[in-house]
């Protein structure tokens, strides 16, 4: 017996029974399926006026009250009263929660439930002007409903910016720049110990590389392994001895070929030369094992100076 899927009950008796299907019956379970799979009329006017919505982007802050509301979201924050609530909180909450509310001795604000739920600072204000002493938070009774507001609002505002990745470049710039190094130790072990400028020069190679990496991540990972160690550069000696260097060309378990400095062709099997390929990221593979995690930080602080 044919088996039509789970919408079986939709075909008429007549194609059950013949178990074939002509065109005619075929066009109409597409016609089915489609209004099977359609959503909801309610979702598309949701989704239409959220479209509609001021600013008719992406994510929270940008978008209209329908936007916000079709999302999910609460209500935007007070921009204004979260500038106000910035030096509060950082006077009577920064010590504990960290700089922003993303944790520090005590939990992050941005993750926490009690944040998460509230709108204008209902469910923040007791919390603040009472404490939690079991929990080790101290209570804040001299703080007035606005500068509860205002930390509120400021809070508010923190997990707004956590949850928007369209925001993440501009927000979190300074955060992402940051090195814990030294730059004159750097400048030392690039100079000394590291050996680094054998081969890089500031005002060479690496003019302006804190400028092509901002990011501290990013410049670690360069200068720990690079991604591009340029052309591969080589010597090969012939059989009768004769030296020749260049650029290699092609390099293959059959042939190998290079161009000289004065931009001649050369090209041997490879059985007959002798090749000493220059390894470029000897250097750096010598001391991924030797680094200390300060010696990194400080380097990459030194580098990035090199605007």
């Amino acid at each position: 017996m044919a088996y039509y899927g789970p919408y079986a009950r939709a075909w008429p008796a007549q194609v059950l029974q013949e178990g074939t299907m002509s065109p005619k019956w075929i066009l109409a379970g597409c016609a089915i399926l489609a209004l099977l799979a359609a959503p909801p009329a309610q979702a598309q006017e949701e989704a239409g006026g959220a479209q509609a919505g001021r600013g008719g982007g992406r994510g929270g802050r940008g978008g209209g009250r329908n936007l916000r509301e079709f999302l999910g979201l609460g209500p935007a924050p007070d921009e204004a009263a979260a500038r106000k609530g910035e030096p509060l909180y950082r006077e009577n909450c920064a010590a504990c929660h960290g700089e922003s509310g993303r944790g520090g001795q005590a939990p992050s604000l941005v993750r926490s439930v009690v944040v998460l739920h509230d709108e204008k600072g209902e469910a923040i204000g007791p919390l603040v002007r009472n404490g939690r002493p079991q929990a080790g938070m101290p209570a804040f009774p001299n703080l007035s409903a606005d500068d509860v507001y205002n930390i509120a609002e400021y809070l508010h505002l923190q997990v707004e910016l956590a949850a928007n990745r369209g925001t993440y470049n501009t927000t979190y710039a300074g955060l992402r720049s940051q090195t814990s190094g030294n730059a004159r130790r750097g400048e030392e072990f690039f100079r000394g110990a590291g050996g680094c400028a054998n081969c890089h020069s500031p005002s060479g190679d690496l003019a302006g590389i804190g400028r092509r990496f901002p990011q501290a991540a990013a410049m670690q990972a360069r200068f720990l392994w690079p991604a591009t160690p340029g052309p591969a550069k080589a010597k090969v000696t012939t059989a009768s001895g004769e030296i020749i260097a260049g650029t290699i060309r092609s390099l293959t378990d059959f042939d190998v070929s290079l161009v000289d400095a004065a931009g001649g062709y050369h090209y041997w099997p490879r059985a007959t030369v002798k090749v000493e390929l220059e390894d470029r990221l000897a250097g750096h593979r010598a001391l991924l094992p030797k680094y200390t995690d300060a010696e990194i930080h400080d380097v990459t602080a030194y580098l990035e100076t090199l605007k």
